[in-house]
């Protein structure tokens, strides 16, 4: 059985969490602010979810999704995580992260910053452009006309893959938008960020998405 490890309990990482259960994975949950805090959601999630340091979070995830505010990269378990997928869910927000003049200016995107941090791991970008509670509620079986569509971007072709079956098992469509600088084109304020789409309108969205420093 697979298992996936969440490094950050926020509302996107505890959705995923509960999705990735429904769908009959394992889950390792963790948070900076310790085990402790995070009893009651691994009370509810069962017997296969289990609670425990981000280090450990990593170690046993055979993918390892990272949801905290960019200001903790700096105490990501790099050695541990290295050789692993690492599923990036983060935008960027000056008013929790702080200004990053890279990230402002655009010389750089949130994922490109992760994967600098983790050279030895396959970072993919996921899972960021959507309200966590869609994820568990917008998701339908293959073939729907009503399916609805999230991106993935990574340097690596198989690991992007990888991460596309894992969306398809969740219950959506997903659409193959190359390496992580092209994230860009699904960052907060662009066309395609803020509710689920399905594959021509995310599309669209995609195409028609304007850079910061262009506007």
């Amino acid at each position: 059985m697979t298992t996936l490890g969440f490094i950050g309990a926020g509302q996107l990482g505890k959705q995923l969490a509960r999705l990735a259960l429904f769908n009959g994975y394992k889950v390792v949950v963790s948070n900076t602010g310790g085990p402790e805090g995070l009893a009651d959601l691994v009370a509810e999630l069962g017997s296969n979810a289990r609670v425990a340091t981000p280090s450990e979070a990593a170690a046993a995830g055979d993918i390892v999704v990272v949801s905290i505010p960019l200001s903790g990269l700096a105490s990501l378990p790099v050695e541990v995580l290295a050789g692993k997928i690492v599923i990036d869910t983060n935008d960027y927000d000056p008013e929790r992260d702080g200004h990053i003049e890279a990230l402002d200016t655009e010389t750089t995107t949130v994922s490109e910053l992760l994967q600098s941090r983790l050279s030895e791991s396959r970072v993919v970008k996921a899972f960021n452009h959507v309200p966590a509670g869609e994820l568990t509620t917008a998701g339908r079986p293959a073939g729907s006309p009503e399916r609805k569509a999230l991106i993935v971007a990574g340097h690596d072709p198989a690991s992007r893959e990888v991460v596309a079956s894992l969306i398809d098992v969740f219950g959506f469509d997903s659409i193959d938008i190359g390496p992580l600088e092209e994230g860009w084109r699904i960052q907060r304020d662009t066309p395609g960020h803020g509710a689920a789409m399905d594959l021509f309108d995310l599309r669209n969205a995609l195409a028609t998405a304007i850079r910061y420093r262009d506007m």
